[in-house]
């Protein structure tokens, strides 16, 4: 099968912040499945010059290659609504998104984007059953997994590089529990976006895990909009599977549905608090053999359940029976239908007015660089809130003002 993957090459498509999660993991996963991959970056800006002629990418790349699936793992915007619709019509088998924080993004972004897609796989079980109750059939149950060509057996505690690690990005509370760690005497070796050490090439991921006595997994989201309110909610990270799949030891906070994949202190281990992170990290340094024998068990059961070509091949059947006996169209009115689209997309002088309206303010209080995306940050809290799913159209307004910063 040729799939047709719309995902970025980089993480958020910024080099600087080193190979994308998704890129670096599924791709390999769909081959070693026998599966022929091709990549669309949907996240790198600089490719285009606005969403337009991105949408119009996209359609050019499905017509010329007919792919026989698109796998999506769409943020916002990138493909709208209806180049969605119009992909149904033109690819014969499934078109897929795969997404990544439904367990606070569903009523902002997948409620509008799953009637447009074939199916939807999301990691949320709370999720799963709220689109059912919406009347969205299409929208399945998956996993985050541990990619296969990284999956290796631990390392004794004994020969170990690192006594603590971490790899991830500093964003929110992360730095917190690393400084408290530090106060305690604990010292973590942080690898990411935002820390000392910087990124780290994603081949390199397995290597740090595997040659650590504890891997560290902070279950929180970045603050984000629950209402009107900020907050934060806790998830099973692909961190979950990746570490014990990479021979690593997973210390982790614990999160809803995670006692479904691993035993605690038996194949991983949680903590809860500060005072419980710290003693629970001191327990385990000073017992190398426990710690040896949960990280074999939690590897054993990550190999057996918890990969992706596990995951890729139980959704792509999933996939394909909503899709069973759909012959490709090749819709002739694409082109003018996204023609039309494009006129719809492109702002006028009154839509540039209100951006610097909005950015001049913002720009002076957190610089030119943060207020452009806190100005996109507002508006699209706005549009999805009165709009709905236009926000997710050629005419959605955070899309036509703020390409650059979305």
């Amino acid at each position: 099968m040729k799939i047709l993957c719309v995902l970025g090459r980089n993480a958020y498509g910024d080099a600087a912040r080193g190979e994308g999660y998704e890129h670096a993991n599924f791709l390999p996963s769909l081959r070693a499945l026998g599966h022929e991959t091709l990549l669309f970056d949907s996240l790198d800006r600089a490719l285009y010059p606005d969403f337009a002629e991105l949408n119009r990418a996209f359609l050019d790349i499905l017509e010329t290659q007919r792919p026989d699936a698109v796998l999506c793992v769409l943020l916002g915007y990138e493909l709208w609504t209806q180049t969605l619709d119009l992909a149904r019509k033109l690819c014969p088998g499934p078109i897929i998104n795969w997404g990544t924080d439904d367990s606070w993004k569903y009523a902002q972004f997948a409620r509008f984007i799953a009637p447009h897609v074939d199916c939807y796989a999301t990691t949320s079980a709370a999720s799963l059953e709220q689109a059912h109750r919406d009347g969205h059939a299409n929208v399945v149950l998956t996993q985050w997994a541990a990619a296969d060509t990284a999956l290796a057996p631990p390392l004794p505690a004994l020969q170990c590089r690192y006594q603590v690690s971490f790899v991830g990005s500093a964003y929110g509370n992360r730095q917190r529990w690393v400084t408290d760690l530090a106060q305690r005497g604990i010292r973590v070796e942080c690898f990411g976006h935002g820390w000392p050490n910087g990124p780290v090439p994603a081949a390199d991921i397995p290597r740090i895990v595997r040659e650590s006595v504890i891997s560290l997994n902070f279950g929180d989201s970045g603050l984000h909009l629950q209402g009107w309110r900020l907050s934060r909610s806790r998830q099973i990270k692909a961190r979950v599977f990746e570490v014990p799949g990479a021979g690593g030891f997973l210390l982790t906070e614990p999160a809803e549905g995670l006692e479904r994949f691993y035993r605690d202190r038996a194949e991983i281990a949680t903590f809860h608090a500060a005072d419980d992170l710290a003693a629970t990290i001191q327990y385990y340094l000073a017992r190398p053999d426990e710690r040896d024998c949960i990280a074999i068990a939690g590897y054993e059961r990550t190999a057996r359940e918890h990969t992706y070509t596990r995951r890729f091949a139980d959704l792509l059947l999933q996939g394909s029976k909503l899709t069973q006996n759909r012959g490709a169209m090749h819709d002739a009115g694409a082109r003018a239908a996204l023609a039309e689209l494009t006129l719809q997309h492109r702002p006028g002088i009154g839509l540039r007015i209100l951006r610097e309206a909005l950015v001049l303010p913002l720009s002076l209080i957190f610089g030119s660089r943060r207020g452009g995306r806190a100005a996109r940050r507002l508006l699209f809290e706005l549009s999805w809130r009165a709009v709905g799913a236009t926000t997710y159209s050629a005419a959605g307004w955070p899309g036509r003002l703020f390409y650059r910063e979305s």
